[in-house]
């Protein structure tokens, strides 16, 4: 594998400079500010380690998409994949725990699970979005977008599971549902729009991925987690 590779598959990039990708780059600001939002509410309450590992890996998620929206290689694309299926199997994790009621004793189980299926996506589709430059010379309608079928599939399944016991969180993940779906639209028609929008749409699949990790992170902490007595409202 060369680590040095070239990857070039969005709209904006016209050239493998640093800032060849501006509005990709930059929009990735969007996590760390879901992060410290996460963050703030979190000192409020008795916020188990899990949860603050959850915070500090979308702050991850954000400088590995930094990195391989300014360096566009190989392992700049490892640096992006990897914080966000980390993210999204921890959040499956917990998720099944608190939302769904899962017994401590059946998560070990439940987790290996998760991994096998994760693992099985990653390498799937040629290990991950990003990591090869195959991709930008093969047409594909989706743009590579059904790589993230299972976490669309987990949003829907958490849904229903929790409009179904009324759980105080389905409100927040109905919305991270609903604004995953338009942001799957934004990655999907980057290339389609390029002749007419040469920026692309990719930078706002960054924006609202930012918004539906705040949205899980604020339902998580403002729904299962405690506060802390004489916590301010």
């Amino acid at each position: 594998m060369d680590w040095f590779a070239a990857v070039d598959i969005y709209c904006e990039r016209t050239d493998l400079g640093f800032w060849g990708e501006p509005f990709n780059a930059l929009s990735n600001a969007a996590f760390p500010l879901a992060a410290f939002w996460a963050a703030a509410e979190a000192r409020q309450r008795a916020t188990p380690p899990v949860i603050w590992v959850l915070i500090a890996i979308a702050a991850m998620i954000g400088a590995g998409s930094f990195l391989f929206h300014s360096f566009a290689n190989t392992w700049s694309g490892l640096a992006d994949v990897i914080p966000i299926w980390s993210f999204v199997a921890l959040f499956i994790f917990v998720a099944i725990q608190r939302i769904g009621g899962v017994q401590p004793g059946k998560l070990i189980a439940t987790a290996l699970a998760i991994a096998a299926v994760l693992t099985a996506v990653f390498l799937a589709t040629g290990e991950g979005e990003n990591t090869t430059a195959v991709a930008a010379t093969v047409p594909d309608p989706l743009n590579g977008s059904q790589q993230y079928a299972p976490a669309l599939l987990a949003l829907l399944v958490f849904c229903f599971a929790s409009w179904r016991r009324k759980h105080p969180m389905r409100n927040w993940i109905l919305a991270a549902t609903l604004i995953f779906m338009a942001s799957l639209v934004f990655r999907t028609i980057d290339p389609a729009i390029c002749a007419k929008f040469p920026r692309g749409s990719h930078f706002m699949w960054h924006i609202l991925n930012g918004v539906i990790i705040g949205t899980l992170l604020q339902g998580i902490l403002r729904t299962t987690v405690a506060k802390h007595e004489g916590a301010r409202a």
